[in-house]
């Protein structure tokens, strides 16, 4: 049966991953690398990894972080999971689409939905951020680092790309160093733990 520090490595694990793939992404839409189907399907995986290792930093910290966290953790995994499916919509699908049709779809309904789904990200990102700033169970740079980068990257197409992408570098990089944190979490470690530690040193 898995413990609990092997799903944190695990969540970790899957953290380094998103890192990087965010980092082919920067590196894709500034022409470092080749803007082609292979390296833009690279993108919807991180969105979808980033699910996985947005709920390890959750479950660290869930008693800490309070009920700010839940409303925090639960914006952001549906910001999460939106911005897979406009991922793969823009990866996948659109750029195979007329000119014509790529106009119509994003003058429909579902520019609504891009939109609606950034605003979720933004909030999450911000109460998730405040939220584990308070509990103080991860380092406050990578967190900070995590607030804004992410803040940033949610306004994609109302900032210039420089900041997007400037989001997305600074984001990777939060997430590099959070999902280090998971990795080096102590075996037997729960959450609530440093909590109660400090209430019984206060007691003491």
């Amino acid at each position: 049966m898995p413990t609990t520090s092997s799903l944190y490595r695990l969540a970790g694990a899957a953290g380094l991953i998103t890192g990087a793939l965010l980092l082919v992404s920067v590196a894709r839409r500034n022409g470092v690398i080749p803007d082609i189907a292979a390296t833009r399907a690279l993108a919807p995986p991180a969105s979808a990894l980033a699910l996985f290792t947005l709920t390890a930093l959750y479950l660290r910290q869930r008693v800490e972080s309070g009920r700010l966290g839940l409303a925090g953790y639960g914006l952001n995994f549906l910001g999460l999971a939106g911005l897979f499916a406009i991922e793969f919509t823009s990866q996948l699908v659109l750029p195979y689409l007329s000119e014509s049709t790529r106009t119509d779809l994003l003058a429909s309904p579902a520019r609504t939905a891009f939109l609606t789904v950034a605003f979720v990200f933004l909030a999450g990102v911000l109460l998730f951020g405040a939220a584990s700033l308070r509990a103080r169970v991860f380092a406050p740079v990578p967190v900070a680092l995590y607030l804004v980068g992410f803040a940033a990257a949610a306004l994609r197409g109302a900032v210039p790309e420089i900041v997007y992408s400037g989001g997305l570098f600074v984001g990777a990089i939060a997430v590099f160093w959070l999902a280090a944190e998971l990795l080096r979490t102590p075996a037997g470690v729960v959450p609530g733990e440093d909590l109660v530690r400090q209430v019984d040193q206060r007691a003491a």
